[in-house]
């Protein structure tokens, strides 16, 4: 009887605590349950289109009036009036705001800006981008062009179309003063040329600098060494396989890939109709071609010239002057007393004057008297000092060995060791 009275006052106060939770329960509030945020932001990017300022941008990412001025405040390292079409801005924009609170933009190859916004302010931050170099040697075989020689022999995987024109370009630059790629190479002609890939951690490939390079012209091979000739101050230039430099007092032609329309000599003026003594060389190229300066000099006049149209002419030393016709304009300052360097862009191509389409009218006087640019003798170029010729023999031997490395026997065939 005594067990049964403790089992039944068990059963009885375990109903009352049984009550009363459920009675407590019952009077809880209610608990909603916990949210995970996988993110808390959205991101996506807009391109500065044509015609369009950093404010268009700006403004369909919600940063308008106050907000815009902040940032401009902010926006020291941004040239906000020279930004080009295209430029790709990155945004991020959080989910419980209207407004971004933080942008990027890749403003060069090494460079990306970064701006994050508080309550109020904008703050700015540089980044540098790391480029890593890799040592690359190419074949090919000249059929119409140096560019669609080097089109064909490097694909996308390699370097990217605009950045194999530059390589075109840099090559033409180190022979400017040797070779003239539409006039001097035949279909057949060979190249090796040495250079440096750019890689970025984000799988960007782009041109580096051209190292060594030889080109068969007509079968006969020209080559070119880049050397140091001061360590300190980084400067150097090209060199021939003995110890000459490439470069001469006068380049070769004013314009980088040029097509020759009409030759020195006696001709029928195409407006005209008359027979007459042709005192220069026509360039055929597109309207707005960069012209550049055949030598250093000083310039003795730049405006209308009567059937010149727009013309320069520069003063170099010797009694050499160069004139430069039929331009659509000058370049940024240029006035009567500058002095200019070699390769300075000084104008562009046009065709005003006495003109039936755009070209480059190029003349070149001695002493007061024409004479045809391409027949002129630039010089020789100045030799390695005595110095510096073991230091550039050692470089040469070893770009020498990269640019033209020994080539496996053929099999069986029987190797000679000295």
């Amino acid at each position: 009887m005594r067990a049964r009275r403790i089992f039944t006052a068990g059963l009885l106060l375990g109903a009352g605590v049984l009550g009363w939770v459920l009675r407590g329960a019952s009077h809880a509030p209610m608990r909603a349950p916990t949210i995970r945020v996988s993110t808390a932001y959205r991101e996506f990017d807009d391109t500065l289109g044509r015609r369009e300022t950093l404010s268009d941008v700006l403004a369909r990412a919600g940063v308008t009036g106050s907000r815009y001025a902040a940032f401009l405040a902010a926006a020291n390292r941004l040239d906000t009036r020279r930004l080009r079409p295209g430029l790709v801005f990155h945004f991020r924009q959080p989910l419980t705001d209207s407004v971004i609170d933080e942008l990027s933009v890749r403003v060069g190859p090494d460079r990306r800006l970064w701006y994050a916004r508080d309550a109020h302010n904008w703050s700015e931050r540089e980044q540098q981008i790391p480029w890593l170099p890799q040592r690359l040697r190419l074949h090919g075989t000249i059929k119409t062009s140096l560019y669609d020689a080097l089109d064909s022999a490097l694909p996308d995987s390699i370097l990217p179309s605009a950045e194999r024109q530059a390589l075109a370009w840099a090559i033409a630059d180190v022979y400017d003063w040797e070779v003239d790629f539409t006039r001097d190479v035949r279909s057949g002609d060979q190249f090796e040329v040495l250079f440096d890939r750019l890689l970025s951690a984000e799988g960007e490939r782009r041109f580096g600098r051209v190292v060594a390079a030889r080109v068969d012209v007509s079968h006969n091979p020209s080559y070119a060494f880049f050397f140091e000739t001061d360590t300190l101050l980084g400067q150097g230039g090209f060199f021939d396989d003995q110890g000459r430099s490439l470069k001469r007092s006068f380049l070769r032609a004013p314009l980088q890939f040029r097509r020759i329309s009409s030759r020195f000599g006696g001709r029928v003026h195409p407006i005209l109709g008359t027979y007459r003594m042709h005192q220069g060389v026509d360039y055929s190229a597109s309207y707005g071609t960069p012209v550049r300066a055949t030598a250093d000099g000083i310039v003795t006049h730049a405006g209308r010239e009567g059937g010149y149209g727009n013309m320069v002419e520069i003063r170099h030393v010797n009694g050499i002057r160069t004139r430069y016709g039929h331009l659509s304009g000058f370049a940024r300052g240029l006035h009567v007393g500058e002095r200019v360097k070699q390769g300075e862009t000084i104008a562009f191509v046009g065709s005003t004057g006495l003109s039936t389409g755009p070209h480059l009218h190029y003349e070149f006087v001695i002493n007061g008297r024409p004479t045809n640019p391409q027949r002129t003798n630039a010089g020789a170029g100045a030799p390695i000092p005595r110095s510096l010729q073991s230091a550039f023999e050692s470089v040469r031997s070893e770009l020498s060995l990269e640019l033209e490395p020994p080539r496996a026997p053929p099999a069986g065939a029987a190797v000679k060791v000295d």
